[in-house]
């Protein structure tokens, strides 16, 4: 009553933090502070980010990296064992449209797409779905890598993927999928916070 707001938007409040995982509620007996990594979802990772200026701590960049390896391990090598030629070809268009790309922003949104495309050529359900959960995540660490080591760099990483997946090399494509990775969590292209 002090402050003016009613007790739906109060409420309404509540429900939505405790959908993100980060109230407990319990009726009868009270609201309470949630361990969000038991209770939350990867909406309330992105509303961390979004809270810290789009940043996020170089625990949850790892973990991202980490889980975007088996996604993109997964999707590649379904893709090699089960798309047709033509299927493949579709990943093209974002090839050539990121090998001209100057702008990290449009680059980062570039690699989405492609490995969203990548995700649904695949021919499993759920990878797409999966992928595209991730999207303003991956899309924030695409972002902060062309900012600091070029855009050309993430063309050149999808145009390897791209190479691995026309050549039906499976062990290829998930060693570089997972080097890669690797080097954007502790090698020479870190995306931490304190990176570059």
């Amino acid at each position: 009553e002090s402050m003016h707001v009613s007790r739906a938007v109060v409420n309404s409040g509540i429900t939505n933090l405790e959908k993100k995982g980060f109230l407990d509620v319990r009726p009868r007996i009270g609201n309470f502070v949630a361990d969000y990594r038991r209770n939350g979802t990867l909406e309330t990772l992105v509303t961390i980010m979004n809270y810290n200026g789009g940043m996020l701590r170089d625990n949850e960049v790892k973990s991202i990296l980490e889980v975007r390896v088996i996604i993109l391990s997964l999707a590649a090598k379904l893709t090699i064992e089960q798309a047709s030629d033509e299927a493949i070809q579709t990943l093209t268009p974002f090839l050539e449209q990121l090998k001209s790309c100057e702008d990290p922003e449009e680059t980062a949104n570039l690699m989405f797409a492609f490995s969203h495309e990548l995700a649904f050529i695949s021919g499993n359900t759920l990878l797409p779905l999966l992928c595209a959960s991730f999207k303003d995540l991956v899309i924030s660490l695409w972002y902060r890598y062309a900012k600091n080591y070029g855009c050309i760099r993430l063309y050149e990483s999808a145009l390897h993927t791209y190479d691995y997946i026309v050549a039906r090399d499976i062990q290829g494509a998930c060693d570089f999928i997972e080097q890669s990775s690797k080097d954007s969590i502790d090698g020479d292209y870190s995306i931490y916070t304190n990176a570059n």
